[in-house]
């Protein structure tokens, strides 16, 4: 089992490490000023302060009332005046009983108003009537000036702060126009935890031939001094390239693991901000963390994000994000004076498009394929991934990795996977045969679906799909038919399963045409029984279309277009870019051509042997589903029958 990486010390750290040693804390030095800790406490009690003032002026405000001086004097008159202070002619005061606000809503106590200068009334013979009291203090609270300067002078100290603390991060932080987005201090890596197991040369399985390229890198980090003695240099970085899940991230943590070594990984596309200058700036980073624990290995992965070559696409002058972070991680790259033990180990799907100077001797010197597994591969790869499961005697390990050419390693387990959550499901103690037979249909034709079609559709789809298991019975050197079945999976009503005997890495014409013939069937099997074409035939199509034109335009088997590659392996995004206008008109037409013979072909087969596609439609509505060996019986082929003893495949 593969141990997962260990998780981030900080959500702004780009990457992960594992196996590095625990730092002790470092005292600090008794001389050292803590920095900026003073205007620290002075910006944080400035913020406080006006936070309490300005909390307490609203608090103590109040909302008290401005009434006429029509109304004051009547609420003298009437003695429901209990004090006032007076200020010239402004006069504050509070009274006995509340009175509804003459502004709006609710009530009040405490007022204003104003005296006019042209009053002319006995103000003061009506206050000691009525024992109205005049105090010395106002009645009502303002706030003082030094509080309202510091309100007024708020906005502009909030944006003092905020500039302060910005230059701050742009002086301490990164280090560059994207430091305020960084971090103060670089963040250490995190520690491998006591008794967790690094993932070795034994988790991998499959891939023994990139083992061996990888084994030099793992003796040079154990053994650095022999090279050294010998003036020979380890290559500064490797780099996996292959299909995804061919096990290139877990190739790297095994030779970590290897050769006991911290390890730092991260996905290239990490390192990329909208500000200019972070992506370069973690690069340093990283690098630096890494020769701290030197010799160490960092693992880049998907290298292709940032490592695309420059020139195409670039902004205005080429000074871009991307650009950059590339441009640092060459820098870091060519700094490596070869005896520091730093590896650079980098994954990627698409090698074809990394920059020249990405890849050339000092950087990336080697590169490594890493192809799915072959038959002996997959069933080690089971083995692995199914160490924890508890699998019944009858599982054969062998017999499954038979049936699942093509494969990866993160497919294969994934289908094991699969197949103890059917266990789990069913209540079982183990994983049986049925188990990963039912899984690896599910993860290859996808999952059963509920669906009620009407009878005459099921014939339809009988038959269709008996015109691929015959036909593929029938056509020489064609993949043997493991299953067949009319139970709707995923998009399709029905699916007949084939898969080849052993691995091939080389097609001839003959089984290239084959496989036309084969995907041809269904369309050609309701053509011969009910003389119609459904939509049914649209992947197959699409199947057909594409060994065509490789055929034509890529492997040479036409003689009108000749041995010329004149389409790219991307056709789909290029066609019609990389040949002329004529030699485009000549390969539609070679293929129309191949197509049509083919169909044909597939028409005449199906005519001739008509009682076995009967008798397997017929099977097919019965059972809805067929098994390799009553697919055979029930057609009357032999397996044997159907090889040439100078067929290619299987010399």
């Amino acid at each position: 089992m593969t141990n997962p990486a260990p998780p981030r010390k900080s959500p702004e750290q780009p990457w992960r490490s594992e196996g590095t040693p625990d730092e002790p804390p470092k005292p600090p030095p008794g001389k050292r000023r803590i920095r900026g800790g003073w205007w620290t406490l002075a910006v944080t009690a400035l913020i406080v302060f006006l936070i309490a003032n300005i909390a307490l002026s609203y608090l103590g405000s109040g909302d008290e009332p401005t009434i006429s001086y029509t109304e004051f004097s009547k609420q003298v008159d009437e003695g429901n005046v209990s004090k006032i202070y007076s200020k010239g002619d402004a006069i504050q005061g509070q009274l006995k009983k509340a009175q509804d606000n003459p502004a709006g809503e609710g009530t009040y106590t405490k007022f204003k108003t104003q005296r006019p200068e042209f009053a002319d009334d006995q103000l003061w013979a009506d206050l000691t009537r009525n024992n109205v009291t005049v105090t010395a203090e106002p009645v009502v609270q303002q706030r003082s000036v030094l509080v309202n300067l510091l309100l007024s002078l708020a906005p502009i100290l909030l944006l003092v702060v905020l500039w302060i603390f910005i230059a701050r991060r742009m002086r301490t932080g990164l280090g560059g126009p994207g430091g305020m987005f960084g971090r103060r201090e670089p963040p250490k890596p995190v520690a491998l935890e006591a008794g967790q197991e690094r993932t070795t040369f034994a988790d991998v399985a499959g891939i023994d031939e990139v083992e061996g390229e990888l084994s030099d890198v793992v003796d040079f980090l154990k053994n650095p001094d022999a090279y050294r003695r010998m003036g020979a240099k380890m290559p500064r970085g490797v780099l996996l390239s292959g299909p995804p899940g061919t096990g290139k991230t877990l190739l790297a943590r095994a030779v970590a693991g290897e050769a006991g070594v911290p390890f730092f990984s991260a996905s290239a596309s990490e390192f990329i901000e909208m500000i200019v200058g972070v992506g370069a700036s973690r690069v340093r980073e990283l690098f630096a963390e890494a020769r701290k624990v030197a010799p160490s290995i960092i693992f880049i992965d998907e290298i292709d994000t940032i490592g695309r070559a420059r020139g195409a696409g670039a902004s205005v002058g080429g000074h871009d994000e991307r650009e950059q972070t590339l441009n640092q991680i060459l820098t870091e790259m060519d700094g490596f004076s070869g005896s520091e033990g730093v590896v650079v180990v980098a994954a990627t799907n698409r090698a074809d498009v990394l920059d020249p100077a990405l890849t050339r001797p000092g950087r990336f010197d080697r590169t490594v394929s890493v192809s799915p597994p072959d038959r002996g591969g997959r069933e080690a790869i089971l083995r692995i991934h199914t160490r924890e499961i508890p699998l019944a005697p009858d599982v054969d390990l062998a017999r499954v990795a038979r049936t699942t050419p093509g494969m990866t390693g993160a497919e294969l387990a994934n289908l094991a996977n699969e197949a103890a959550l059917l266990a789990v499901k069913r209540g079982q103690d183990n994983v049986t045969q049925s188990d990963l037979s039912e899984a690896l249909e599910k993860v290859q034709l996808g999952a059963e679906r509920a669906l009620v079609m009407p009878q005459e559709e099921r014939r339809r789809t009988a038959y269709h799909e008996s015109g691929h298991a015959l036909l593929g019975m029938l056509q020489p050197g064609a993949d043997p038919v493991r299953k067949i079945t009319i139970v709707p999976r995923g998009r399709a009503l029905g699916v007949t399963l084939s898969t080849p005997e052993s691995d091939k890495y080389a097609y001839t014409e003959q089984y290239l045409r084959g496989r036309i013939i084969g995907a041809l069937g269904g369309m050609a099997a309701e053509h011969v029984v009910y003389d119609v074409i459904t939509t049914g035939s649209e992947s197959d199509l699409e199947q057909v279309t594409s060994i065509a034109r490789g055929m034509v335009a890529r492997w040479g088997m036409s003689s009108q277009v000749g041995r010329l590659s004149a389409l790219p392996g991307d056709a789909q995004q290029a066609y019609g870019l990389s040949a002329a206008p004529q030699t485009l008109d000549v390969i539609d037409g070679e293929m129309r051509r191949i197509v049509d013979e083919c169909y044909e072909e597939a028409c005449r087969k199906l005519r001739d042997h008509r009682r076995q596609l009967d008798a397997l439609a017929q099977a097919l509505l019965e059972r809805e589903t067929l098994e390799e060996a009553d697919a055979y019986r029930i057609a009357g082929v032999s397996r044997l029958t159907k090889l040439e003893p100078d067929e290619p495949e299987q010399s």
